[in-house]
């Protein structure tokens, strides 16, 4: 008796989410709903070139991208759109690999990547100069899991959100130290 009490909460559940992840989905087409976009910026106070440059050497992405723990290459020859790769990307103990695909590569403005895996969506980083010392750094974030979509969606915005600023920071970090070494000075100085 118990057993079937147990199932059949679950079952309702489940329904339950199904139900609401289309509901959801309905808000979302019609604009009615948060949009599941991720948006985040930053500004790093170095030259634009000097920000493509770690951006897009996607073999090092993983120094300033936390939860991306490694990265392979998967087409020969010089990145560009239709470069494919996968990561190893874990954020709280979950663990996936996610095959992607450049679809967006213009040097020094604008990288992005589709996500072809169990997580689909897409990912693109655009970069301004603010001025010749300065660059904002916008990163739109959309990832779409396997299962209720929709509710996945706006359940996960705020936590991997945070993770992606989280991110951006870092990337920060690492640009400035570069640009401030390669000007001769300090961290501080580059500002």
């Amino acid at each position: 008796m118990r057993l079937r009490t147990f199932v059949a909460i679950g079952l309702s559940g489940i329904a339950g989410a199904f139900l609401v992840d289309r509901w959801i989905g309905s808000l979302i087409a019609r604009g009615e709903a948060i949009d599941p976009v991720m948006k985040i910026a930053i500004t790093i106070a170095a030259p634009i070139d000097e920000v493509w440059d770690v951006v897009a050497d996607i073999e090092r992405q993983p120094l300033w991208m936390e939860e991306m723990k490694s990265v392979r290459l998967r087409s020969p020859g010089p990145v560009g759109v239709g470069t494919r790769g996968e990561a190893d990307v874990r954020i709280f103990l979950v663990g996936v690999v996610d095959p992607v695909e450049i679809d967006i590569y213009d040097p020094p403005t604008r990288f992005g990547i589709r996500h072809v895996g169990t997580f689909t969506g897409e990912g693109r980083i655009t970069l301004e100069p603010i001025d010749a010392r300065r660059t904002l750094v916008r990163w739109d974030e959309h990832l779409v899991p396997p299962l209720f979509p929709h509710l996945g969606q706006l359940l996960q915005k705020p936590i991997l959100g945070g993770i992606f600023q989280a991110d951006l920071e870092r990337l920060r970090e690492i640009v400035e130290s570069q640009h401030a070494e390669a000007i001769g000075g300090t961290g501080a100085d580059a500002g």
